[in-house]
This record gives structure tokens, C-alpha cells and sequence, in this order.
């Protein structure tokens, strides 16, 4: 309905735009040609209104459904308008390709076609999503358990007894406030062909039939990342957000600051997307011996770099004995790398709100001022600055509680 809204729209406001041009030759075969530059149209408008009127009262009727198809599709689909308004299909084929993926899956996910735009097979997880909310519309998971080193070949019959990979399925349609998941351990068929496309997807078929009470099939090819990392022109996209480009970043950095390639990052802080600059704090290996860095990065036209940076490039020839800088972090110690720092000490609601990536994923309990409780995993803040916190059901499926902080008086971290 929105779609044809918006399309009839846009119709009546370049049907208004030929009459009014009709009009124009009509007057005058000068006004007629002048009324094809826009300034020039406006000037036509101005000093023949009794002529004009009616092609411009068409042309502003049009924008009445064009305004209210996008209202109604900002409504259940705010992603596309984001997108639209973004400018990202003004990009050339090449940015573009750059970062999608190629999809052509046929079937259906609970009996509603399936059109995922998102892959990834990442830490032996294989998502499929569409979607880029914080719950996606549809998505797919398979735990494979392995780590995408090469191809990866798997099939899977509804009979096998041995330890198979855990599918799980969600949606969210757009009369439910809460999405809905399952898994299925068993009684399905699989079918994997993937193989490496360089510099960083794997590509190939991909097959997948649930038991008939899930009435989900799918059967096709697909792309997916196997890191965070985006590429443009063989090189990497340093504008993307990303903890992989920061890590990148802070790699490339460190190899050229202490002059040698031996350089493994070990862990990032979290960070939280959008933003500009930040503080990133890098745990990482020179020379086999951990470090500690506060590194200040910012973003500008070229991408994320880190501030004030004048090291020069790395030699090829480079050798791994460690030249130290002039400037250098101080030793991790020991007792900072051998234990992880414990964020229940300090933890609250204000520091969650703060910095809510730092939290993902980690077991929080919340107590409502009505006396409720809801204990699960933190996935983080919606649209409306809610809490949503995911919680395992005994049997198939899971609940996610949305919390607004005004109605929390209690928030608990239940691990380090």
C-alpha cells in the first residue's frame, strides 16, 4: 500500500510538471524552452499564475500520497526510509558491490518469503539476516562450531544420531512488539558448499529444510563475510564502522610505531557506533610480550585513523627485532593480563546507558517498580532507549523483555 502511495505520488507530481511545460509552449515557444531550466520555471509560474495554476495544483496533490506512503512505511519498515535518506543508492557499483553480498535463496522462513541482505559466518556461527534493526525481521543461525579457515563442506539428513549443528530461526512481523525464536536440534536437512572468495567471503550453496511444523525451506546461493573487515578496490574500507577496521587500524599503526610486523591484537574495548572520535583501548602483543595502548582515533574523509600519526610506512624488509618509539605504552602487568577486570564492581544503570556495547551479550537481572524480574542476556538499547534483555524459555524459543530505565530500580551484573 505504502509502495503504491508513493508511486502515485511521484505520477501526479510529473504529470503536473508536463502539463506545466505544455502550458509554457502554448504561451510562448520561449517560455516553453525556458520552462525546461527549473529558475526559469519558477519565473514562468510567477507571471502567468492563471495559466499555471492548475498543472501546479496537480503537481502539489501528488506529494499528499507520496508524503503519506513514507510516513506509513517509516512506520513498519524505518530501515528503507534511513537508506533512501542516506543517499547509499547514489553510490557508484563499485562502492556498492563492495559491501553487499550476492544473494539468490529461494524459499520461505514460517511461511513468509525470505530476502536476506546480511551474511556472515563468524567465530563458527552462520547468519543469515534481514533486516538492520536491533531485532532483525528474519534471520537464520547455524552453530557449526568451526572456524572459517577454508571451504566449508557440511550435509546434514533428517536420521542422523551424531552431534549435528544448531539451527535457530526469528522473526519479527510487523503487528508484534516482541520477536519470536526456535531451535531445532535435529530432524532437518543441511546442505553446505561454501568456498573461499578473496579477500574475506565464502560463497556457494546453500540448502536448508526444517521439519514441516516450521514450514521453512531454503535452497540457493549465498555470500557471507567472514569478518567485520570491508574492501574497496582490493584495499581496505577504513570508513566502515566497525570493530574490525578499528583493530585494523591499531594494527597498521602499532607495525609502524615499533617498526616490525610481529604485532597481534589480543582484545578490543568495546565501542559503540555511530561516532567520530574515540578512546580505543588495545590489548596487543609486540614482540610476544603484552602491551597495553590508549589509542585516540578519529574519523575523517579518508576513514579511521589514529590521531596524530606521522610513523612512516613499514619497510618490506623489515626485520622483527623491536625498535621502541620515543613514545611508548607502559608493560601490561601481569596481573592486569593474567585476569580480566571484574565490571560488577563498578556496574549501574547510568554506566549501561552510557556505554551499552560494553554490556552486550552479558547476564544482567533487572527489578521493576511493580516487583517484576527479568534475568537474561543484555542485546542491548531499541529504538526508544528500552532495555532488551533475552531470556531462554525452558522449552523451544525465547522472550525478550523491553524495560524502560524509568521503570527499573534495580539493575544487577551476574558476571564478570
Amino acid at each position: 500500500m505504502d509502495a503504491l502511495l508513493i508511486l502515485g505520488g511521484l505520477l501526479l507530481i510529473v504529470a503536473g510538471l508536463i502539463w506545466l511545460i505544455v502550458l509554457a509552449f502554448g504561451t510562448g515557444l520561449l517560455w516553453g524552452v525556458g520552462s525546461l531550466l527549473p529558475p526559469l520555471t519558477l519565473l514562468y509560474i510567477v507571471r502567468h499564475w492563471s495559466i499555471a495554476r492548475k498543472a501546479v495544483g496537480l503537481s502539489g496533490l501528488g506529494f499528499i500520497p507520496l508524503v503519506v506512503g513514507f510516513t506509513l512505511l517509516a512506520n513498519h519498515e524505518p530501515e528503507r526510509v534511513a537508506a533512501i535518506a542516506s543517499l547509499e543508492w547514489l553510490e557508484t557499483d563499485e562502492q556498492t558491490q563492495s559491501h553487499q553480498l550476492g544473494f539468490r535463496l529461494h524459499g520461505r522462513l514460517d511461511g513468509r518469503p525470505f530476502n536476506p541482505q546480511f551474511g556472515s559466518y563468524i567465530d563458527g556461527v552462520l547468519t543469515l539476516r534481514e533486516g538492520d534493526q536491533l531485532f532483525a525481521r528474519q534471520e537464520v543461525s547455524i552453530r557449526l562450531g568451526t572456524e572459517p579457515s577454508g571451504a566449508v563442506q557440511i550435509d546434514v539428513l533428517p536420521g542422523d544420531v551424531d552431534p549435528v549443528p544448531e539451527v535457530e530461526i526469528n522473526w519479527m512481523r510487523p503487528e508484534q512488539e516482541l520477536p519470536e525464536a526456535r531451535r531445532i536440534q535435529s530432524g532437518y536437512t543441511l546442505h553446505l558448499n561454501l568456498q573461499p572468495v578473496p579477500p574475506n567471503k565464502l560463497a556457494g550453496d546453500f540448502h536448508l529444510v526444517l521439519p514441516a511444523h516450521y514450514h521453512t525451506s531454503l535452497s540457493g546461493h549465498v555470500e557471507l563475510f567472514t569478518d567485520d573487515l570491508r574492501y574497496r578496490a582490493g584495499q581496505v574500507d577504513l570508513t566502515h564502522d566497525s570493530a574490525g577496521t578499528l583493530a585494523y587500524v591499531a594494527s597498521d599503526h602499532l607495525q609502524r610505531r615499533f617498526e616490525t610486523r610481529a604485532v597481534t591484537i589480543e582484545t578490543l574495548a568495546p565501542v559503540s557506533f555511530p561516532a567520530s572520535s574515540l578512546v580505543l583501548s588495545v590489548q596487543a602483543k609486540i614482540e610476544r610480550r603484552a602491551r597495553l595502548f590508549e589509542l585516540n582515533v578519529s574519523k575523517g574523509d579518508q576513514g579511521w585513523a589514529v590521531e596524530n600519526d606521522s610513523y612512516p610506512a613499514l619497510s618490506a624488509a623489515a626485520e622483527t627485532p623491536l625498535k621502541v618509539a620515543a613514545a611508548q605504552s607502559e608493560p601490561l602487568p601481569k596481573s592486569t593480563a593474567a585476569s580480566r577486570v571484574d565490571r560488577r564492581q563498578r556496574f549501574s544503570l547510568a554506566r549501561l546507558l552510557r556505554n551499552p556495547a560494553r554490556y552486550e551479550h552479558m547476564q544482567i537481572r533487572a527489578q521493576t517498580k511493580r516487583g517484576g524480574v527479568a534475568e537474561g542476556r543484555f542485546k542491548g538499547l531499541d529504538r526508544d532507549g528500552n532495555l532488551a534483555i533475552r531470556q531462554r524459555l525452558k522449552g523451544a524459543g525465547e522472550a525478550v523483555f523491553n524495560l524502560s530505565p524509568d521503570d527499573i530500580v534495580l539493575l544487577e551484573l551476574l558476571e564478570p
